[in-house]
């Protein structure tokens, strides 16, 4: 039966292709005395062969579409599945307990793993803990008659649908066989909505129940324009959407023609669009898309795609490589942004009441000098293969950019002490994204080379709401007068100490935010690389000389977001005409 849901349209297109619910089954078991060990343990035996060929099969898949390094996992659980202490141990169990498979599994592998989570003094032994967890739920998976979703395992086309997906998960996608995406939970700014548009993949999220009304394997509408997704649409739903899909991409197609055009006013203004990347794969983007520079790139996918640390040298070859790539246009590297919502299964974090407003971005590199100045050095040898922005994140106060300033600085002169080139385009810049920066951003701007606006946290601090909270997504308003003033103030700022101001969060690609950013002199505007392009176009409609009143109106005479919208609505209908 056909069941229309909305949601909230995350990344542009039109996907169709069938469900694949990417939804843990209920593992949950009962412990029971048996009578016949042997044929317990030849069930458990086919359990472990069953297990085992999916492993290779998922390695072998993950190796095609994702690389070596990827698959290393992998090969790790292939390595469980083969050990006879731990196999053996499982069976030892059954027969002499005589319990069910499902019990001795459970009860071997939680020795297992507190023995290895109690290894402090050996962070690779810790790690092995989840290398059990992860194998030890396959094994479970098999002797339940359930079946484990894995993203790396997907050989078909394929809507991922999910009651949210992490950036781990969204990271592990592979555009091959992924459509598109459709979750329960989730809004614009959340991290899996950035990749989806990185990836250019359509994606609706939001829409409270998608995991609950589509089987695996069901027909599915997923319209990244609209924010809908159609669960076993009728022939001629799907005929529709086939129809605005092909709209959609020749719209694209006009867009690209601008591709090697520059961001230009109606009366010749020039800015910059830039390009949001997560890693060196999205690159390709970047130059389909015309991007006139970098303008982020999260450095923490480096840390959250690896099973450890990334080395300087792994940094080095990352950064370098997206230096190189943009032929002399500038790349602006934030330092790793881990905490809050992205964390790292090697790096064992306190538990925090509220991650968002605790030790994360600069405050945690702060605290964990040395993997911060690891970074460091690795951003200070690439910068001489180009022209290179180190950009801190979460800056709140002087003293924290100081000190991080600081800690460049020392690397900086070490190297060059060792005879190691630094770029000399060189730049230092920070992120305003904590309300009380935006508020002294004067003082900031004595201090910095440049300022990109995080308007993702910015929003969410000024706004007390949480941004991954459907609660209080009401409260979540790029347009509010408060926010806008702080950005006005911050932009202002800049210029009248000589600074560039960009900003890299999701209203930079808003067509809704973008009037009134243009209105404040906004410098440089970076974005998914999909959304280049259709601002670039929509850049091409406006003189400045109309705008000039629109800043002060959104700022100071608008009361609500509201308001806000229907000004910039009539503006645009104006223009329209």
């Amino acid at each position: 039966m056909t069941k229309t849901l909305k949601g909230i349209a995350a990344s542009d297109g039109i996907a169709i292709a069938p469900a694949y619910l990417l939804v843990e089954p209920d593992l949950s078991f009962s412990k029971s005395s048996i009578d016949d060990v042997d044929s317990e343990v030849a069930r458990y035996k086919d359990a472990i062969k069953e297990s085992t060929s999916e492993v290779e099969k998922i390695r072998d898949t993950a190796k095609k579409s994702l690389g070596e390094e990827e698959a290393q996992v992998f090969e790790a659980h292939l390595m469980i599945l083969n050990d006879p202490e731990f196999t053996g141990a499982i069976e030892n169990e059954i027969k002499d307990s005589k319990i069910n498979a499902e019990a001795a599994l459970d009860e071997t592998a939680q020795k297992f793993i507190a023995i290895f989570e109690g290894m402090t003094d050996n962070p690779y032994m810790q790690e092995r803990a989840a290398d059990v967890r992860d194998v030890s739920k396959r094994i479970m998976a098999h002797l339940l008659g359930k079946e484990l979703p894995n993203p790396a395992s997907i050989d078909h086309e394929v809507i991922v649908v999910a009651h949210d997906l992490t950036p781990s998960d969204t990271a592990q996608l592979n555009k091959k066989y992924v459509k598109g995406f459709v979750t329960d939970v989730g809004g614009r700014t959340a991290h899996s909505a950035i990749m989806a548009r990185s990836l250019e993949l359509p994606a609706v999220v939001g829409t409270d129940s998608i995991t609950k009304d589509v089987k695996n394997g069901e027909m599915l509408i997923d319209d990244g324009l609209d924010g809908t997704a159609i669960v076993a649409p009728s022939d001629d739903q799907v005929a529709d959407y086939k129809k605005k899909g092909e709209d959609f991409l020749k719209q694209k197609a006009e867009w690209q023609k601008l591709k090697d055009e520059p961001s230009v006013t109606a009366d010749g203004k020039k800015f910059t669009i830039a390009a949001n990347i997560g890693t060196p794969n999205d690159m390709p983007g970047v130059h389909e898309n015309g991007a006139e520079a970098v303008g982020l790139y999260r450095t923490e996918f480096l840390y959250m795609d690896s099973s450890d640390f990334p080395t300087e040298d792994d940094q080095f070859e990352a950064y370098k490589k997206v230096i190189e790539g943009m032929n002399g246009k500038q790349v602006i590297i934030r330092t790793m942004d881990i905490g809050g919502d992205k964390h790292l299964d090697y790096w064992d974090l306190p538990q925090e009441m509220n991650p968002f407003l605790g030790v994360r971005a600069i405050r945690l590199s702060l605290k964990n000098e040395k993997i911060f100045r690891t970074q460091l050095r690795a951003l200070l040898r690439a910068s001489a293969y180009g022209k290179l922005g180190i950009m801190f994140p979460m800056i709140g106060t002087l003293a924290e950019l100081r000190q991080a300033k600081a800690i460049l600085n020392d690397e900086k002169q070490k190297l060059i002490e060792k005879g190691v080139k630094i770029g000399d385009d060189l730049q230092v810049g920070m992120m305003i994204e904590v309300p009380a920066a935006a508020v002294l951003a004067d003082q900031f701007a004595k201090e910095v080379d440049f300022f990109s606006i995080g308007t993702n946290d910015l929003i969410q601090y000024t706004m007390a709401a949480d941004r991954g909270n459907d609660n209080v997504s009401y409260l979540y308003q790029p347009y509010n007068p408060s926010v806008l003033r702080l950005i006005k103030h911050t932009i202002d700022a800049a210029h009248e100490n000589g600074i560039w101001c960009g900003m890299c969060g999701e209203a930079a690609g808003d067509n809704t935010m973008f009037p009134i950013l243009l209105s404040m002199g906004l410098d440089e505007y970076s974005m998914s690389a999909t959304s280049i392009l259709r601002i670039r176009s929509l850049m091409k409609k406006f003189d400045t000389k109309d705008l000039k009143e629109l800043a002060n109106e959104a700022c100071f005479v608008s009361e609500t977001a509201e308001e806000n919208e229907k000004l910039v609505n009539d503006l645009m209908k104006k223009i329209n005409k």
